[in-house]
């Protein structure tokens, strides 16, 4: 059974309610799955897991949240290589420049993106609630 994580931040819980969806599509492909918010995340606990989704919503001029997500990010990248992940959030403005420099910067990391990510403008409608689950299903597969 795979073990994955599902770490993110939300400000107003647009990313939490993908992450929930990422879970249950992991869940139901018989992941073994835990959730945790960026603060909750211990990235030393990394090596534990299999595969990891991180997620986080679009803040400032595109960037990562930077009091909590990013800090904890930064020190996961160095244990990135090789690594099976995944990238989601949600945004309120711009064209998901964001997601963007995120991917390029995983990819940098030789982190393994095993999936297209998954962003949405706002709360996730039903289309946005079933890419997450795809995206949870693939960390499993």
């Amino acid at each position: 059974m795979a073990k994955v994580a599902v770490v993110y931040w939300s400000g107003t819980g647009n990313t939490q309610a993908m992450a929930e969806a990422v879970c249950n599509g992991a869940k139901a492909a018989g992941g073994e799955v835990s959730l945790f918010t960026a603060v909750e995340f211990d990235p030393s606990t990394l090596s534990e897991y299999q595969a990891v989704a991180f997620g986080c919503p679009s803040m400032g001029s595109e960037q990562l949240e930077e009091a909590e997500f990013e800090p904890m990010f930064a020190s996961c990248e160095g244990d990135l290589k090789g690594r099976k992940i995944a990238l989601f959030g949600s945004y309120g403005w711009g064209d998901g420049e964001w997601m963007r420099s995120w991917e390029e910067t995983c990819k940098g990391d030789g982190a393994v993106l095993i999936c297209d990510s998954v962003i949405c403008n706002d709360a996730p409608d039903e289309a946005a609630v079933a890419s997450c689950e795809a995206l949870g299903r693939a960390l499993v597969g």
